[in-house]
């Protein structure tokens, strides 16, 4: 019996080369290799061993060597460049849009850059040049220079004869002409619908549209997509601080952005880099990760320095020992919720000193509601297992406090480490884990101290 096809033709293709080159099948792979798109290529490179993704490497043509690079992960574009002579690396990089070539040129080795920029033109080393001075996650860094602008004066005719005469075509991703004046200075934008259903005869300005405003070139990454999140956008031009035209930014980047920003909330929450490879040798994955588990060392250190506080405690209330993780658990689990929901937040810049105040009331409340309802079952469950009234009663306080303080950490923690400089997804997770843990252990080792012995 035959196995369904797959719902996924690419995914099918994939399989099917994959099939292929395990059979040892190099010409027909190279063949199906280089029908697939450049960011098919991509992600069957990053789901490769090295020595396997160095062998289909060689086998990609190399008029996709470019396009394939700006696809792949920090570390996995590395290891491919460092396989690569100067003069592979300037024809593959050459030709790529200005955008992406500013992302590529600052990984590649001073001496290769040198020759990459001396074997641009004036005007296209004077847009990487622009495109460089921007912080790569900026607006400037996502831009690319490559616009088609008219003046306001002009006719549509005018401007459909421009278009037919334009040598390489309109670029991808068009959905419309920028408006500028004579000085450069953006105005607005003309949609190649509104080009195509007006009277010939019209001007540039009676069918251009004011309402896109113009993005900001020193805006954040995160600022971009959410304009373009909150507008509809396809593309949307870029200014300098004067109002100069600099560029435009299209969706498909937008969408880097945020496939990258959502790979950096999944990872960062295990310590994680989302540029990270994941067959990376052996000892750079060690040496990356040594350092969070050295920092969950010493929190856990901390959480074990609390309970050998009580150590007496536990050896005469032997039940406390089976307890304490339920405490435990029940704080990491509620303020993980928090902890999400605030990272989130700031993510998309929803919250401010207002609405924060009324995040941290909402979710104390939550925690209290919830805080009652488990502390009950966890009661009931503790007084049939123990039979033991003040145990019950000792756990029931224990996690109706531990969630309201991990609520309160959860929502307060995110800002705190945003506010001193440190990543809240790569930290937050961790500290957060140490608050739950050391007040669940106080309070419950605590209580019980005060009220058993």
């Amino acid at each position: 019996m035959t196995a369904p096809a797959s719902s996924n033709p690419e995914a099918t293709r994939l399989e099917d080369l994959r099939q292929v080159l395990e059979q040892g099948g190099m010409r027909k792979a190279g063949r199906m290799l280089n029908a697939l798109q450049t960011a098919e290529i991509a992600h069957l490179l990053e789901s490769l061993p090295p020595k396997e993704r160095e062998l289909v490497w060689n086998l990609v043509d190399a008029e996709h060597d470019g396009e394939v690079l700006t696809y792949l992960h920090d570390d996995v574009r590395e290891h491919l460049i460092q396989l690569m002579d100067t003069g592979e690396l300037v024809a593959a990089v050459g030709s790529l849009d200005t955008d992406d070539l500013a992302d590529i040129v600052q990984d590649l080795p001073v001496a290769i850059t040198h020759e990459v920029v001396k074997s641009l033109d004036q005007q296209r080393r004077d847009r990487l040049e622009k495109a460089l001075s921007y912080a790569e996650d900026s607006a400037g860094g996502l831009m690319n220079s490559d616009t088609v602008t008219v003046r306001p004066e002009m006719t549509l005719d005018v401007v459909m004869r421009y278009l037919r005469r334009l040598r390489d075509g309109l670029p991808d991703i068009t959905d419309n002409l920028i408006v500028v004046n004579r000085k450069g200075h953006y105005l607005g934008v003309l949609y190649l619908t509104d080009l195509l259903t007006h009277d010939p005869e019209d001007s540039v300005a009676e069918a251009m549209t004011l309402d896109v405003q113009a993005i900001p070139a020193t805006w954040s990454a995160r600022e971009v997509a959410t304009r373009f999140e909150q507008h509809d956008l396809v593309t949307a031009p870029v200014v300098d601080d004067e109002g100069l035209l600099l560029g435009r930014i299209t969706v498909d980047d937008v969408v880097d952005v945020i496939r990258e920003e959502a790979d950096h909330q999944f990872l960062g929450q295990a310590g994680l880099s989302e540029t990270e490879d994941m067959f990376a040798p052996v000892l750079l994955s060690a040496r990356r990760r040594a350092l969070w588990l050295g920092v969950n060392l010493l929190t856990a250190f901390l959480a074990a320095w609390v309970i050998g506080q009580f150590e007496a405690t536990i050896q005469q209330v032997v039940a406390l020992a089976v307890l304490m993780p339920v405490v435990a658990s029940m704080g990491g689990i509620a303020g993980t919720q928090t902890l999400t929901l605030t990272i989130r937040g700031l993510a998309l810049g929803q919250l401010t000193l207002k609405s924060t105040r009324w995040l941290l009331a909402k979710e104390m409340a939550v925690a209290a509601i919830n805080s009652v309802i488990w502390a009950l079952v966890v009661a009931l469950i503790a007084q049939l297992w123990f039979k033991d009234a003040d145990i019950a009663l000792v756990i029931a306080a224990a996690i109706t406090i531990n969630l309201l303080a991990a609520a309160f950490a959860g929502a307060l923690l995110p800002l705190a480490l945003q506010r001193l400089g440190i990543d809240p997804a790569l930290a937050g997770g961790v500290i957060l884990t140490t608050v739950t843990d050391v007040v669940g252990f106080l309070a419950f080792l605590g209580l019980a101290t005060l009220f058993l012995l």
